[in-house]
């Protein structure tokens, strides 16, 4: 379980640690920008008030995302203690802890959760911006569906 809970601080400390140093510490934050590895790596700002892509975001679904934040990371948490028994179960439930709790910290003190990253390639124009929260969600939700569950018995 310490596992779970250093992954999960690790991985909200990186987040706003990242997000406070592109808005304010290299002052991306109300510009246009700010290319670091032309299409492959740039710093554009925004707030989503929703969740992916700024689905639902309407403002009353603020609270209701914070508070879905909150029992996910709770049942995540509740599920890792009963339920887990190797160190890659607890850290990618640690990432997914880690990353919603990010971002339910943004939407508490900020218009919404703040993305700085854009990322592009191979003649692909990727319009949307996310931050490292997002990743860690999403790399911890793929660390549960791949090391989770039964194991086939081999015959």
């Amino acid at each position: 379980m310490r596992t779970f809970w250093i992954t999960s601080v690790l991985a909200f400390v990186v987040d706003q640690v990242s997000k406070y140093w592109v808005f304010y510490g290299l002052g991306v934050a109300g510009s246009r920008g700010l290319e670091v590895l032309p299409p492959y790596l740039v710093f554009i700002t925004g707030y989503n008030t929703g969740i992916n892509f700024g689905l639902f975001a309407a403002g009353e679904a603020r609270l209701v995302l914070i508070g879905l934040a909150l029992a996910i990371s709770l049942m995540l948490a509740i599920w890792a203690r009963r339920s887990f028994t190797t160190w890659v179960q607890y850290a990618s439930a640690g990432l997914v802890v880690g990353g919603a709790l990010g971002n339910a910290l943004d939407r508490l003190f900020h218009p919404g959760v703040m993305d700085f990253l854009n990322m592009s390639c191979c003649g692909i124009d990727n319009p949307y911006i996310f931050n490292l929260a997002d990743v860690f969600i999403f790399a911890g939700a793929a660390g549960l569906l791949l090391f989770t569950g039964e194991r086939k018995k081999s015959p």
